[in-house]
């Protein structure tokens, strides 16, 4: 275990005895990459609350918590798994509109974060392009690229197989070169 990883082993050992000062230390460093996936999973305005819901989650799980497991990646799971669960009721919310009102469900894809703006026009391109993957390539090349994580790590914040992580990023990288690729020929 690096020094890094036997801090945060012993933050979240105190945490799990109920200093609230190492919890605090523990959201301020997770905040910024919990926010991070949360906006790259689509929860887009929601993303704040997603990650304050899944701080307290796991504050709430820190019982249960394995001690000799990385904390970033369990976190990072709860916030994946929180806006999935966002989808899914705006997908429920949508459909009983829709039996309603005549509507285009284009308009309710996430819209590019204005804080992703960026100012070269090949991030941005990168950027528009990676926002018009479905969602599952979103995610798992938010994950390996985006956030740096590991595959393994990646599994874990998705609850995916190893195997179907390093598929779906192949895949998915395929399809961001290919989305590329067509922006250039238009440009």
């Amino acid at each position: 275990m690096t020094a890094t990883a036997t801090d945060e082993a012993r933050l979240v050992a105190r945490a799990r005895d109920g200093d609230q000062t190492a919890f605090a230390d523990l959201v301020r460093a997770h905040h910024s990459a919990a926010h991070r996936v949360a906006v790259l999973m689509g929860a887009g305005a929601e993303a704040d609350d997603v990650v304050q819901d899944a701080f307290v989650r796991a504050h709430a799980a820190l019982s249960g918590f394995k001690a000799d497991a990385a904390f970033r990646p369990w976190l990072l799971r709860i916030v994946a798994n929180l806006v999935r669960n966002l989808h899914r009721s705006r997908r429920r919310r949508l459909d009983v509109l829709v039996r309603f009102v005549a509507h285009d469900p284009r308009a309710d894809e996430p819209e590019q974060p204005d804080d992703l703006v960026l100012a070269d026009e090949r991030q941005r391109a990168l950027w528009s392009a990676l926002w018009r993957l479905p969602d599952t390539d979103r995610q798992v090349l938010g994950c390996r690229y985006v956030l740096d994580l590991s595959e393994e790590e990646t599994a874990h914040v998705l609850a995916w197989p190893k195997g179907t992580v390093k598929s779906r990023a192949a895949r998915a990288l395929k399809r961001l070169r290919a989305l590329l690729e067509d922006e250039v020929d238009r440009g």
